[in-house]
């Protein structure tokens, strides 16, 4: 998030609290509910240069969000039940859903205790070959990268092209560009060029995908959970809006098959990885129709409407954005019709 667009949104967010308008606005707005996103949770503050921090919050945090959601209103309910809710004729308690992308190792160890105390029901999101330890957390492997090296070499065309990352300005510039690049860049490439940056710095991305992904048998803790639904985030974690047409397609149905295979039953549920506007489209959400699959989430941000009842596969989310964790933003991220407009 740049800097301009963080001090904007955390100038939104003061006034907001500091006026108390969020009490207002969930009293007028005709938000259903909300799904949250999110994707690690580790205890620890994260380092000076730590770009995907924004990606974790503490448990300590997170306890407090399912609390304060209860407290001001809303019922907890699983994807199902808030499906359930959206096409109801008839409105309802607003509802809130808690979803965790990516499948990260440290959700078992300090997500799953907060989450079992206080009986709080949600989604996990598999990518399959990650948990095969074959995949790529190719943003993280990025940061890390990038934190441990004075200087970076970026072979593009058969050129190189130095950047320096001696210090925090430089990583973070650096970081930022190389993101971007690997963003806008096919998948093909971005795989490629991050797969070349390892091999020059003796970087296992393998390894690295182990130690942050779970592996089947620790997934066996959530799947045989009752407040856990386990969903489908494709195969490989790439952006479906960049692949071919029967990939994309390919990359939702095999991970179906996969989870499916592993678990005795089949997700029904999807989450369109990255998730906004560049990554998942009409085509996607299609294609996710066309598979059977109940539902499936971007990352656009924004409310769920009586609307979502014809707009099953193109559902926005909230994400409890880890730079936002103090505790005065949940009345904040409980009132999901300023990410409505915040979306638009």
């Amino acid at each position: 998030m740049g800097a301009l667009r963080y001090a904007a949104i955390t100038a939104v967010f003061e006034t907001l609290w500091a006026t108390r308008l969020t009490a207002l606005l969930r009293a007028t707005s005709r938000a259903r509910g909300v799904i949250f996103t999110l994707h690690r949770v580790l205890p620890e503050d994260p380092a000076d240069f730590a770009p995907n921090a924004i990606l974790q919050i503490k448990p300590d945090f997170l306890d407090f969000a399912i609390q304060r959601i209860r407290q001001l209103g809303f019922d907890i309910v699983d994807l199902d039940e808030g499906l359930r809710r959206i096409e109801s004729d008839f409105p309802e308690r607003r509802f809130a859903v808690f979803t965790f992308d990516d499948a990260y190792r440290d959700n078992l160890k300090y997500a799953l205790p907060v989450l079992r105390r206080n009986q709080c029901p949600f989604t996990l999101y598999v990518p399959s070959a990650l948990v095969d330890g074959v995949g790529e957390v190719w943003w993280q492997a990025l940061e890390d990268i990038v934190a441990q090296q004075a200087a970076i070499a970026v072979t593009e065309g058969g050129e190189n092209e130095y950047i320096a990352t001696a210090t925090l300005a430089q990583k973070h510039a650096a970081f930022d560009a190389l993101y971007l690049k690997m963003r806008t860049m096919p998948e093909t490439d971005r795989v490629a060029l991050i797969r070349d940056l390892a091999t020059k710095y003796d970087f296992d991305l393998d390894a690295h995908c182990r130690d942050l992904i779970m592996d089947w048998s620790e997934l066996r803790a959530f799947a045989d959970d009752q407040l856990c639904t386990i969903g489908a985030h494709t195969v490989h974690h790439y952006e479906l809006a960049k692949l071919p047409p029967e990939q994309a397609r390919n990359e939702i149905e095999l991970s179906v098959k996969v989870i499916e295979a592993q678990f005795g039953k089949r997700p029904i549920h999807l989450s369109y990885p990255i998730g906004g506007i560049a990554s998942a489209g009409p085509r996607e959400y299609e294609l996710a129709k066309e598979l059977g699959l109940r539902s499936a989430v971007t990352t656009i941000p924004g409310a769920l409407y009586r609307r979502h009842r014809a707009q099953p596969h193109a559902l926005p989310r909230v994400s409890l954005n880890g730079n936002f964790q103090q505790r005065r933003y949940m009345d904040v991220f409980a009132t999901p019709s300023v990410f409505t407009l915040l979306g638009r």
